[in-house]
């Protein structure tokens, strides 16, 4: 019986013994993960080395400017027209040149005529002839240069100055963007009440409607006719987007005049969502983060725009936020610290 108690007490003081000091072990060790709240503000520490074995990537955010937009309705043009018109301008420039050297040589013709007429080495009537045929190719001449004329003025009312010299030019090059497909032709039409700015030059489009997929257009010129049925003003774009073809109608989203908003730009990783509210962690020291509510944001092709709630400068967590979501649901402790 003796042997038995005693082997009970030894045990009861080797069990208190362990305990004391696996205690004394966790006294010593740094906390890698601790949840506190700081000022009414749920604040998460996690040690460098928790950082980068969760992955846990910031970026320091700068300033930047949003424009509102509206939207308008455009459509991809074929080029053929353009095309054509092409190779009308060409077909006259080879008959004005070609009616060019006849009138040149028939310049030269009466000038020997009249020199062989004041030698009497030849009739009259042979000068009569020469200059008649002078005439004949001078109109000729002058007729080509009408038809160059017509043209021109033809192609300035259907696609306007710019796109014009674009087709009449000799150098091509922005022609020949269209004709590979690097570049597609668009025509977009804005309402009555609706205009667009002069800086940028730039609208965004997408054939789907997705204002997160969409691409840059740039500016080609103002259209001299709008589409049927319409009252607002057409513009020329151009688009190196591989996702539309032609035929297709657009969707564009156009900055509107006088509208910028100062705020920030962050990426599209950065913005959680927890029962139903919008937010984001932020960097607030070598070993803390704390979770920030985004009342609005704005989408757009560099991320999410965001005008109150966030300042430059601020470290903001781009991957690794929704570890530090669940770390502060699973360890969250009501009471201040």
């Amino acid at each position: 019986m003796n042997s038995l108690l005693k082997t009970c007490f030894l045990l009861c003081a080797i069990f208190s013994i362990a305990v004391a000091v696996a205690d004394d072990d966790d006294d010593k060790k740094p906390p890698s993960q601790k949840v506190q709240r700081v000022d009414g503000q749920t604040v998460i520490h996690l040690d460098a080395k928790a950082q980068q074995q969760s992955g846990l990537k910031t970026i320091p955010l700068k300033s930047a400017t949003y424009h509102a937009e509206f939207t308008a309705y455009g459509k991809v043009l074929a080029i053929q027209p353009l095309v054509e018109l092409r190779h009308r301008y060409l077909l006259a420039l080879t008959e004005r040149n070609a009616a060019s050297a006849k009138f040149k040589q028939a310049e030269q013709n009466i000038k020997r005529q009249q020199t062989l007429y004041g030698e009497g080495i030849t009739a009259k009537r042979s000068l009569e002839d020469q200059q008649t045929q002078w005439q004949i190719n001078k109109a000729q001449l002058e007729a080509t240069h009408f038809q160059d004329q017509v043209i021109k003025e033809d192609a300035a009312l259907t696609w306007g100055k710019n796109l014009s010299e674009w087709v009449l030019a000799t150098n091509t090059d922005k022609l020949n963007a269209l004709l590979s497909g690097q570049q597609k032709l668009l025509k977009v039409t804005l309402h009555s009440n609706q205009q667009l700015v002069d800086n940028p030059k730039t609208i965004s489009i997408d054939p789907a409607g997705n204002r997160g997929k969409a691409q840059q257009a740039q500016l080609i010129a103002v259209a001299p006719q709008t589409d049927t049925g319409t009252q607002g003003i057409s513009y020329f774009f151009q688009t190196p987007a591989k996702n539309i073809s032609i035929g297709m109608n657009i969707t564009a989203w156009i900055a509107e005049p006088d509208s910028q908003t100062l705020g920030v730009m962050i990426p599209k990783s950065a913005l959680l969502w927890a029962m139903d509210q919008a937010f984001v962690y932020v960097k607030t020291d070598d070993d803390a983060f704390s979770r920030r509510a985004i009342a609005r944001y704005t989408l757009s092709n560099d991320g999410y725009f965001i005008s109150e709630g966030l300042q430059p400068d601020e470290e903001l967590v781009i991957t690794g936020g929704q570890m530090l979501l669940s770390e502060e649901l699973r360890r969250q402790i009501p009471d201040e610290d």
